[in-house]
């Protein structure tokens, strides 16, 4: 069984910066890409970003390009979202994904679908 845990949100204003954090642990092994995806009140889940484990690629939607950064330590089987330049449209439950090793394009690591395993959430609100 595979278990995925987010966490480090909280309340920041806007300008500031949080780090959330998801720790993969169980039968994680041929684990293929985490992801991040959002939702907001009264909206649908979105894509935030993604990263493949074993090469390390990046995908970034364009709402936080050159604001957010994915990472990951593979040892501790955890990605980290770092954001900066935060604001109220960031507002958002931040949800961590996790998906097996095998795929064809990139593309589908946009897509929730592609995901089977996903943590509870962490809420972020940004005030200003």
């Amino acid at each position: 069984q595979v278990q995925v845990v987010d966490s480090g949100g909280g309340l920041v204003q806007t300008g500031g910066s949080l780090r959330l954090s998801c720790a993969a642990s169980g039968r994680t092994f041929g684990a293929g890409a985490m992801g991040w995806f959002r939702q907001a009140p009264g909206k649908e889940r979105e894509f935030v970003a993604c990263i493949t484990w074993s090469a390390g690629r990046t995908y970034y939607a364009d709402s936080v390009k050159g604001r957010f950064t994915i990472s990951r330590e593979n040892a501790r089987n955890t990605v980290y979202l770092q954001m900066n330049s935060l604001n109220a449209e960031d507002t958002a439950v931040y949800y961590c994904a996790l998906r097996g090793g095998i795929w064809g394009s990139d593309a589908i690591l946009f897509l929730q679908k592609s995901y089977g395993y996903w943590g509870q959430g962490t809420q972020v609100t940004v005030s200003s």
